[in-house]
């Protein structure tokens, strides 16, 4: 089976499926692991079966200072700092009334959005293609700051709404035009509810802002075959249910210094995806490579039984992390197909 078919059993928990890895890499980390490998494409060196990209910003995820200067604007007007190893902050809110009056929102038919994605998706025809497509409460806490916006869901939360139609909208019209040029797999949104004890915002709270915004975009997905994925550090387990009600099909990054992932797995593992669980804050900082060895084989044993789980670390690999340990994630990972 190819890297296409091999993350399709995952979705389908098939017996005996072998687990797969992904790895989500800072710029940093990851031209040090190619350096270590000898190779400038460490997704073709490790033939990673699942390959990610996104629509083109005006602002990269990692804008570097020696091109951006010391900040830099995205479509959305947010001012964000830059430095040489993660992506930054948002310094500059974009809305600093809870109004909507005088703002316009970036245009998502914009051509510079799409220009690569004919030559990737060609080019990774044979791999499980995942395509980032935006972020919703996320992308809320960017506009307006995020102390501002949890003070809005308390005093003003008719334009919480009004703003987070704005942003599914601009979601909704980015998928149209993927969908109408582009051959892919399963859309992406990165879209971060949690702390490390709970989520945000309430429960009650999430459901009457976000999640009938997240049902829109995944009711699109769905409707034009494809598969959803959604990314949300911190605790989330509060809204599992709902995100499976939605129809979720992979959650991540399932961080295990907030959930308990075997057991994340044992009430929902029938019908949802996991992707992620192997600890970044401590293990793989702190831990020795023989330590990072035992924890993905623990959970790639524990998680990965019946399918529908895809070993990845807890967030993106940061510049924190020693070569040897993600060699040592790499190593255990590593497994040959049936």
């Amino acid at each position: 089976m190819n890297n296409k078919e091999w993350i399709q059993r995952v979705l389908d928990r098939t017996d005996d499926t072998p687990v797969p890895y992904n790895l989500s890499l800072s710029p940093v980390a990851q031209r040090r692991l190619e350096e270590f490998y000898q190779t400038n494409d460490i997704e073709r060196f490790l033939d990673l079966p699942i390959r990610m990209t996104g629509t083109q910003s005006i602002k990269p995820l990692y804008a570097s200072p020696d091109e951006f200067g010391s900040h830099a604007t995205d479509e959305f007007g947010v001012v964000w700092t830059t430095n040489e190893i993660d992506r930054g902050a948002p310094v500059g809110p974009c809305i600093t009334e809870p109004s909507l009056s005088g703002y316009q929102f970036p245009d998502p038919s914009a051509e510079y959005r799409f220009e690569h994605l004919d030559q990737w998706c060609a080019r990774n025809a044979e791999h499980y293609r995942i395509v980032w497509i935006g972020d919703l409460w996320e992308r809320a806490t960017f506009m307006c700051d995020m102390q501002q916006l949890l003070l809005y869901v308390a005093l003003e939360p008719e334009f919480v709404e009004d703003l987070l139609a704005g942003i599914a909208d601009y979601i909704l019209r980015t998928m149209e035009i993927l969908f109408d040029r582009f051959e892919f797999d399963c859309v992406a949104i990165s879209d971060d509810y949690g702390t490390q004890e709970s989520l945000l915002i309430s429960p009650e709270a999430w459901r009457r802002f976000v999640k009938p915004r997240l049902a829109d975009i995944f009711s699109k997905a769905k409707s034009a075959g494809k598969t959803v994925f959604l990314h949300s550090c911190g605790d989330v387990g509060a809204v599992v249910p709902d995100l499976i009600e939605l129809g979720l099909d992979i959650l991540h990054p399932i961080q295990p210094e907030t959930m308990d992932v075997v057991e994340l797995k044992s009430q929902f593992g029938d019908q949802l995806t996991f992707c992620g669980g192997l600890g970044t804050q401590d293990l793989l900082v702190n831990g020795s490579p023989d330590d990072v060895r035992n924890e993905a084989q623990r959970l790639k044993q524990q998680l990965g039984h019946n399918g529908g789980y895809i070993l990845e670390t807890g967030i993106t690999i940061q510049a924190d992390v020693p070569l040897e340990n993600i060699a040592a994630m790499i190593e255990a990972a590593r497994t040959r197909r049936h």
